[in-house]
């Protein structure tokens, strides 16, 4: 089974990347005028989101500075204990929903104090490849496009985390176990 997720994985994004430009062609779309046309809206994008990307830089340190992280981990602990699942991967579940280059930086941390080839390594990356950053994208990108009633997408989006999670636990025991 690992086999054949290696051999999947290493062949996947090369293919995605040639066969984009590819379909464009056949379909007659001008690329590159597409790609630059996409790059001037990506520009404009950036400036409106700033402000929006600010206040969710201060949330999350207003989180975490407080101690809040710790005692959710610390309540959750022991159900992660009792199902056998590392409780190291926990706050990597509680940051990712919150904010990505926080979860990525605790994921390099396990990384680097478990090794890549660990349970838990291998746990941290197959969390961070298979949920979202849901509050990130609500904040920014919902405020810089102007919508008002998230709550059915703050809700779908933090069930699928949660999903993702679960998932990600579940897979790593059947493929590495």
């Amino acid at each position: 089974m690992y086999s054949l997720v290696t051999k999947i994985s290493s062949w996947a994004i090369p293919a995605i990347i040639v066969f984009i430009p590819l379909y464009a062609i056949f379909k007659k779309v001008p690329v590159y005028e597409s790609f630059v046309e996409g790059a001037k809206d990506g520009f404009d994008t950036s400036i409106r989101i700033i402000p929006h990307l600010v206040g969710m830089m201060v949330a999350i340190s207003v989180f975490r500075a407080s101690g809040a992280m710790d005692f959710l981990v610390g309540f959750a602990k022991p159900l992660f204990d009792y199902l056998g699942v590392p409780s190291e991967v926990l706050p990597l579940g509680l940051l990712r929903p919150i904010t990505g280059s926080g979860s990525l930086a605790f994921t390099t941390e396990l990384i680097k104090q478990y090794g890549p080839d660990s349970m838990i390594g291998r746990m941290a990356s197959t969390i961070q490849g298979s949920t979202d950053t849901t509050l990130y994208v609500l904040t920014v990108y919902f405020g810089a496009v102007g919508v008002k009633k998230g709550l059915y997408a703050l809700k779908v989006g933090l069930i699928s985390d949660l999903v993702g999670f679960v998932a990600a636990i579940f897979i790593c025991y059947l493929v590495f176990s």
